[in-house]
């Protein structure tokens, strides 16, 4: 897959603040999405081990919409960047995006394990990737990191929005009934709707979609040692 950086990672957690300020303004948050036009769907996720001080991403490509794994990789790299609220992206993307760079199937839409516009600053991870690659992006993250909700209702596809400072910013999604929800938001090159709707078509029996859960356990392999086991 083609990844543009826009920049380098070497910064102070101010410097690295002010670069989020200065990339928000590009997301672009208002484009439609047919997840029927999909063939191919990835989930990205990192594994990190502060011993070593590294970082594991692996990159789960998915057929869509039977959702069985047709590509895995990874990558790792070293922790560079301190670990500071709100600037995880400044310390995971480097693994990420090396990972992304040896992906051969034509990618459709990428779903992060982290926040896309739900970002005090507007550019969580999901969305500070989706302005390195030429496909949209989605935020699906297991907790949430600003803004307000009314719970949505218990069954599978219940959902409310997730509001900050007055602004909606995601949505509050609930992937499978019963459970707790998930916090989906704009990445990049998408709308709210047609980010739900990609999750939602993504999680057919599990609380986390499937690019989300098999990114995970590549990453957690990966990290452990066992990179002989993805594809």
């Amino acid at each position: 897959m083609r990844v543009e950086e826009l920049h380098g990672y070497r910064l102070s957690p101010r410097e690295a603040r002010e670069l989020q300020v200065e990339l928000a303004p590009r997301v672009e948050a208002d484009v439609p999405l047919d997840p029927g036009s999909l063939e191919y769907v990835a989930g990205v996720d990192v594994s990190t081990e502060a011993r070593s001080g590294m970082a594991y991403a692996t990159v789960v490509v998915l057929d869509f919409p039977g959702l069985e794994v047709v590509e895995e990789r990874g990558f790792a790299a070293p922790l560079d960047f301190p670990y500071v609220p709100g600037l995880l992206s400044f310390r995971e993307l480097p693994p990420v995006v090396g990972a992304l760079r040896e992906v051969e199937t034509p990618v459709g839409a990428i779903i992060c394990d982290a926040q896309g516009i739900a970002h005090p600053r507007r550019l969580g991870l999901a969305s500070h990737l989706g302005l390195f690659v030429e496909v949209p992006t989605v935020g699906c993250a297991k907790s949430r990191l600003v803004g307000d909700f009314e719970e949505p209702g218990r069954e599978k596809g219940s959902a409310t929005d997730l509001v900050d400072r007055g602004e909606v910013v995601g949505r509050v999604v609930r992937t499978r009934s019963g459970v707790s929800p998930v916090y989906v938001s704009v990445g990049n090159r998408i709308d709210l709707d047609s980010a739900v709707r990609l999750v939602l078509a993504c999680a057919p029996k599990y609380r986390l979609p499937e690019t989300t859960r098999r990114a995970h356990e590549a990453a957690n392999r990966l990290r452990r040692g066992d990179a002989g086991t993805l594809l």
